[in-house]
């Protein structure tokens, strides 16, 4: 089994994403559930962009034939900085009506199963049915260490629970999704959901010992709440382009969240990775590691656990022939010199 049979089966048995040759929002806009962005699709298309508008610069004679990919994370080596984004309710968002609950727990093990196969962190996530987020409990207590199970912004007294079942369960760390207080999932499901205060953040971290995770940072303002809040990392996000139109790609405010809180707060980020050389891109924009959603779910849809780890070994070698060519000789000491701004012609 290759990417292209992955890829082929994953188009077979879902309706949910067309799995297109490039994964660029355009196809797909609007299909929620599924895979596409909000209405016009162009948060998820500004994600790919935003990466793009950046080229790599070839440095191929200052590296080295075994660059140093390990990072620590949580007290935690990882063999390189990617983590598998969460994405739950596979059921809703392939478009399939039998065995939801059977066809969640096979989802959730390959993408967990196959991170911890190659040495590697699982999100997982959360939904309007209460065995999409117990599917990632589950996985904690299977795969010691390396799962994070990702709650919706419901009302505090609900997360706090659900962080303490993390807890009890052995999680790598806890995270809160806040970017999904508007995810149209949700509101089909009946499940409520609502922006988070400051409060409400340092309420989270202080309800265990578990590292606890903001996804959906966008702004320095907000990067600064969370480091005084005590938050161990955040996740510079939109979503994915899913909970809101028209918004700037993650690559664009990278930047200027990492020059305000880098070495504060492990700074994770998402949105258009989807080769070796986008994670380069995003690490030397300031992250410290990059969450990858949309390839790794056709990799489980098409593959199970060996396509995840099919996809996460060819995205590892991508990984290694970038810092190769550009220079980098460790993944912990990425900088913007391996990087240029293209022009829009250049970008295209």
């Amino acid at each position: 089994m290759d990417m292209m049979e992955i890829r082929r089966r994953a188009r077979q048995q879902q309706k949910g994403c067309h799995v297109c040759p490039q994964c660029d929002g355009r196809v797909c806009s609007g299909k929620i559930p599924g895979f596409g962005g909000m209405r016009t699709g162009r948060s998820f298309q500004r994600n790919i962009e935003a990466l793009a508008a950046y080229g790599l610069v070839m440095n191929s004679m200052g590296g080295t034939l075994e660059p140093k990919t390990e990072v620590t994370l949580f007290d935690k080596t990882f063999a390189f900085p990617v983590l598998a984004a969460p994405l739950g309710a596979i059921a809703l968002n392939c478009g399939w009506t039998e065995n939801e609950e059977e066809r969640e727990y096979e989802y959730v093990e390959a993408i967990c199963g196959g991170a911890a196969d190659c040495g590697l962190a699982a999100c997982t996530g959360d939904g309007g049915l209460p065995f999409v987020y117990q599917a990632g409990i589950d996985m904690a207590g299977r795969f010691a260490d390396t799962v994070i199970p990702t709650i919706k912004p419901r009302d505090d007294a609900a997360i706090i629970t659900r962080i303490w079942r993390a807890v009890a369960a052995g999680a790598l760390a806890v995270a809160c999704d806040i970017d999904a207080a508007t995810l149209i999932n949700m509101r089909l499901l009946g499940q409520p959901v609502e922006p988070k205060s400051p409060e409400s953040i340092e309420a989270m971290v202080k309800a265990s010992s578990l590292p606890f995770i903001v996804k959906g940072i966008m702004s320095p303002q907000e990067a600064q709440i969370c480091v005084d809040a005590g938050v161990a990392a955040i996740v510079v996000s939109n979503h994915g382009g899913r909970a809101l139109d028209g918004m700037a790609g993650t690559a664009d405010v990278l930047p200027e969240i990492a020059a305000a809180v880098k070495g504060q707060i492990h700074i994770f980020v998402d949105g258009g990775v989807r080769h070796g050389e986008d994670v380069l891109k995003m690490l030397a924009l300031g992250a410290d590691a990059v969450l990858i959603g949309r390839p790794l779910a056709i990799a489980a849809i098409g593959g199970g656990r060996e396509g995840v780890k099919i996809y996460l070994k060819n995205l590892y070698r991508e990984l290694c022939d970038a810092m190769l060519i550009t220079g980098v000789t460790d993944i912990n000491q990425v900088d913007m010199s391996i990087l240029r701004k293209l022009t829009p012609r250049e970008g295209t």
